[in-house]
Formats: structure tokens, C-alpha cells, sequence
């Protein structure tokens, strides 16, 4: 997934977390206070970070018809994509469909 929507050449760390490290550096990093099923961070042009909270995941994975795997799958997609620089909006929902797709995310 990673290669093909940031390159081969993008340096990736995946980290999944609890609801207690997730609030915290959500809040430390964006002001935040509520607990995030993802944050992603670039750290330089070809290279970022993203956490994943699986217990939040988990919650809200029947809400998308999607088991809690194939919702972490879609979170990952999303962190990904902001890492590739889309905002929120209909242009990354389109990506997001298309890659789920691709990957047969369910």
C-alpha cells in the first residue's frame, strides 16, 4: 500500500497505539483533545509517520459495513494520503475508494 500511493523510496513508520498515547500526542502535536483513529506526520519530503488506534478502529469499523482489519486498512490508506498531501474532501474520498479496491479492502 505504502509503495504505491508514496513510492518505493518513501521511509515509513507505522506505530499502532492506545487511546492514551493517541489523545496525547494528538493534543501535543494539533491541539486536539479527542482520542484520533489516525494521525500521520511528515517528517521530510520522503518520509512520515503514522499511528493508528486499533481499539477506536474497532468501534467504528461496523459504521463502514467494514470488519476491524479492513477499517485499519482504510485508516492507513487515509494516513497515507495525507501524507501524499491531500486534504479532506472529495478528491481524497475518491483515492480512497480507488485504492480500497485495488487492495480488496472489506
Amino acid at each position: 500500500m505504502k509503495d504505491a500511493i508514496l513510492g518505493k523510496k518513501y521511509t515509513l513508520s507505522l506505530t499502532f497505539v492506545g487511546k492514551v498515547r493517541a489523545q496525547a500526542l494528538n493534543f501535543a502535536y494539533r491541539k486536539a483533545t479527542y482520542v484520533p483513529n489516525v494521525l500521520s506526520f511528515p517528517l521530510q519530503k520522503d518520509a512520515g509517520e503514522i499511528y493508528i488506534t486499533p481499539v477506536i478502529a474497532e468501534k467504528e469499523a461496523p459504521k463502514y459495513s467494514l470488519t476491524k482489519n479492513g477499517y485499519i486498512g482504510y485508516l492507513f490508506i487515509h494516513g497515507l494520503l495525507h501524507l501524499k498531501g491531500y486534504p479532506h474532501g472529495a478528491t481524497m474520498e475518491k483515492a480512497e475508494k480507488k485504492f480500497m479496491e485495488l487492495f480488496k479492502m472489506k
